[in-house]
C-alpha cells in the first residue's frame, strides 16, 4: 500500500508541476512527459528509501 500511496502522489505532483512548467514556458502540455516523469522519480524515491538504513544511528559520545 505504501508503494501505492508513493506512486500516487508523485504522479499527482509531475503532472501538476508538468503543468506549471509549460504554462511558465508557453509550451502546451504533456500528458505524457508528466507520466514519464512520475514513474521516474517512484523508482528514484523507492530506491533511496531502500538505500537509508532504518536502524538508529545509537549513542556517540565526543
Amino acid at each position: 500500500m505504501r508503494l501505492f500511496w508513493t506512486f500516487f502522489w508523485t504522479f499527482l505532483l509531475m503532472q501538476m508541476a508538468t503543468y506549471v512548467m509549460s504554462s511558465m514556458q508557453g509550451i502546451s502540455y504533456d500528458f505524457a512527459t508528466g507520466a514519464l516523469l512520475g514513474v521516474i522519480v517512484t523508482v528514484l524515491i523507492i530506491v533511496v528509501a531502500a538505500l537509508i538504513p532504518d536502524e538508529p544511528a545509537g549513542n556517540h559520545h565526543h
